[in-house]
């Protein structure tokens, strides 16, 4: 999907001032605490595979600044692309899932082939019981906008979840969901934001680099 076309009212185009890159972080491990305690899962082998393909295919890009949530998972992908481009990982707070103290992380991948009532449940309205989801997309908004205001000009890699890139792309798009689609694990997820304060949406779920 792609799409990214700014207009003047006197005609003309302006060009975005701001490309945010909205990534996925890689597969985690799974994750269950009895006890209660807040779940904050590392990579697993095959989610650090899926961030050093990302750097890889990343590396032709020109990227100007970095930012992760502040969980795990998305620091840790993160890291291979700070290192190939020498970049400061910014933490932003702003830009974690809505469920960061949940007691458990089970991948919903995985939920599905082994409990597809409990998978369905889920994806029905379950991931977001009792969130309140307005507060979380004003949050995520917020926080994103702050990065554009940030980074005039640039291109701007942000690490965060499945959660925040819904819901940025429904703010954009207009819709009054906040969960759509499912990115996959390290996807590229591309927006234009214009100096005019347009946002457009350029592409979802870039994820060649996996095939």
């Amino acid at each position: 999907m792609r799409a990214a076309v700014y207009t003047r009212a006197g005609g003309g185009t302006l060009p975005p001032a701001v490309e945010l890159l909205l990534v996925r972080h890689g597969l985690p491990l799974r994750i269950e605490n009895p006890d209660g305690a807040p779940a904050d899962p590392p990579l697993a082998p095959a989610g650090r595979a899926q961030a050093e393909r990302l750097a890889a295919w990343l590396a032709p890009e020109r990227i100007d600044a970095l930012y992760a949530s502040p969980l795990r998972r998305a620091r840790e992908t993160a890291e291979p692309l700070a290192r190939a481009r020498g970049l400061e990982i910014r933490t932003e707070p702003g830009v974690v899932e809505f469920d960061p103290h949940a007691a458990s992380y089970i991948p919903l991948e995985e939920l599905k082939a082994q409990d597809r009532e409990a998978w369905l449940a889920l994806v029905r309205g379950g991931l977001t019981a009792g969130i309140d989801v307005v507060d979380f997309r004003a949050t995520l908004v917020a926080a994103l906008e702050r990065i554009i205001a940030a980074n005039p000009g640039g291109r701007v890699a942000v690490v965060c979840h499945g959660g925040v890139i819904n819901g940025w792309a429904a703010h954009v798009l207009g819709l009054e969901t906040s969960l759509f689609f499912d990115p996959a694990y390290t996807s590229v997820n591309r927006f234009a934001a214009a100096r005019s304060g347009e946002r457009g949406l350029v592409s979802l779920n870039e994820t060649a680099h996996l095939r």
